[in-house]
């Protein structure tokens, strides 16, 4: 619930525990163990920024989250906290939240793609797992198709591109570095392997507009729902594609400083993730972002079983604090409830390590930054009940939100413009015409120059059998002329005789 500048999120002993509005950019955590009503709380803290005016983005892992957009209905656990807590149910004034659901796939709600450009070499090799060879190659490839003004938009401009870069090899090589043809052809695996996740669907035109998410109907803030059963089958393209979204956010969002209320909530679950096999390069590049987007009004909440599944540095961001039950069975685990503990400022009144295995459903120890930014002592607490519904709604409620969007018809229709696919393939087509028309063309200088070598020997034979032919009759002509000479002398000579 909201009012005045502060979101009423949980009840304590004490009375209600609030986040403070200009405070609710500084990050937070909710962690807990499978069970102990993590999907509640985000449920509940979603809720209340929409109340406030605030869009907020999640991932809904089994569906429960798709009940936001439902108006909530009294119920027995409902009257029996409010009992507890003093309040009047006949003031509770159930609602829903303006939805907006998104899918990857385009299944259960609007697409969700991105350019490959716009993912960029260094997530994109993460959700290859591309050795550190190979990602220089991919980072040397994009470098290559923007000097060369050839747009990479979707899976088979890429694919290209590297064929593209392969065959010239030789050329960019003196300018870019060396090209091993052996880490093209793992880099066009690994595409291959992608595409068959699902890579050919994120990746195209037209591209998610991230200011789309920035929404507000009716002075609610939009509930902006990922459809993440699918995608979850996916780990490392469930947490490049968020990874890509907050950095979307974070390149395009203005500079704002502080604010009453965040501009937007971004909740990351399942954020362990996230930080599976990551390279310290990526690690950087999500601890500058968490640090610095708070700047631009965005607030980010980890959602994850435990506060050791963040690295130290993205922990140290987040001040708001939810921590539900934790379960120790393991000498792992018992480190994990006591780093847990470690975390939040010690409250007297009781030890914070064992009330974290005590906990039930519902209940969580809870920590949030005061006015000057500091946090509070530790609360146990227990989280508001939701005014929306909670759980699935049905296919049918699903597809009439949908198909009533503002955004409805959007992305819905893929589109194919001419990119570096297209225009690697006129190239080649341009080349090997070229090709072909000079081949022709000293096909037909050597077909000239075979004839008038033919026709030179054709007139050397003539000249040849001319000459022939007057030296016979000059000689035949001289030997008759000799002879008849001869005889007219001898007959000369006879007649004087006489």
């Amino acid at each position: 619930m909201y009012k005045e500048g502060q979101l009423y999120v949980a009840h304590s002993a004490e009375g209600p525990i609030h986040i403070i509005g200009k405070m609710a950019n500084r990050h937070g955590l909710i962690a807990g163990a499978t069970g102990t009503g993590k999907t509640v709380t985000l449920q509940v803290l979603a809720e209340t920024f929409s109340q406030a005016g605030v869009p907020c983005f999640m991932a809904d892992m089994k569906g429960d989250l798709s009940g936001i957009s439902q108006t909530g209905g009294l119920s027995k656990f409902i009257e029996k906290r409010c009992n507890e807590w003093g309040m009047d149910t006949s003031t509770l004034a159930f609602k829903g939240c303006p939805v907006r659901f998104y899918d990857v796939y385009g299944e259960q709600g609007h697409p969700m793609r991105t350019t490959v450009e716009k993912m960029g070499a260094l997530l994109l090799a993460r959700l290859m797992d591309l050795n550190e060879t190979q990602s220089g190659i991919l980072t040397l490839t994009f470098r290559i198709a923007k000097d060369e003004n050839l747009p990479l938009i979707d899976m088979k401009d890429l694919r290209l591109m590297l064929d593209y870069v392969a065959q010239n090899a030789k050329r960019y090589s003196t300018t870019y570095g060396n090209i091993s043809a052996a880490s093209i052809g793992a880099i066009q695996r690994s595409l291959l392997t992608l595409s068959e996740q699902g890579g050919d669907l994120f990746f195209g035109e037209p591209a998610f507009d991230i200011y789309d998410l920035l929404q507000t109907e009716g002075g609610q803030g939009v509930m902006n729902i990922l459809a993440a059963d699918k995608l979850m089958l996916q780990p490392k393209l469930y947490s490049t594609f968020l990874m890509w979204l907050l950095s979307e956010i974070y390149d395009k969002m203005p500079e704002i400083g502080d604010m009453e209320l965040p501009k937007m909530v971004f909740f990351f679950d399942e954020a362990h993730m996230l930080f599976k096999d990551t390279s310290k390069a990526l690690t950087d590049k999500i601890e500058q972002i968490v640090r610095l987007i708070r700047s631009k009004g965005i607030g980010v909440y980890f959602i994850s079983q435990s506060p050791s599944d963040l690295p130290e540095t993205i922990l140290g961001q987040c001040g708001n604090r939810v921590q539900h039950a934790l379960r120790a069975f393991t000498p792992k685990d018992q480190q994990a409830v006591r780093v847990a503990a470690q975390t939040f400022r010690p409250n007297p009144a009781f030890e914070t390590e064992r009330e974290i295995l005590e906990l039930g459903t519902g209940e969580a120890l809870v920590s949030f930054l005061d006015e000057k930014g500091a946090p509070s002592i530790v609360q146990k607490a227990k989280i508001l009940f939701p005014l929306s519904q909670i759980g699935a709604i049905t296919q049918e409620q699903r597809e009439t939100i949908n198909s009533t969007s503002r955004i409805s018809g959007k992305y819905e229709t893929r589109i194919d413009r001419e990119s570096a696919f297209e225009q690697i393939v006129k190239q080649r087509e341009a080349s090997e015409k070229e090709e072909a028309e000079i081949k022709a063309k000293e096909a037909a200088e050597k077909e000239k120059e075979r004839k008038e070598k033919e026709e030179s020997r054709k007139s050397k034979r003539s000249s040849t059998s001319k000459s022939i032919f007057t030296t016979v009759i000059g000689t035949a002509v001289t030997y008759f002329a000799k002879t008849i000479a001869t005889q007219l002398a001898r007959n000369l000579t006879k007649k004087k005789k006489r």
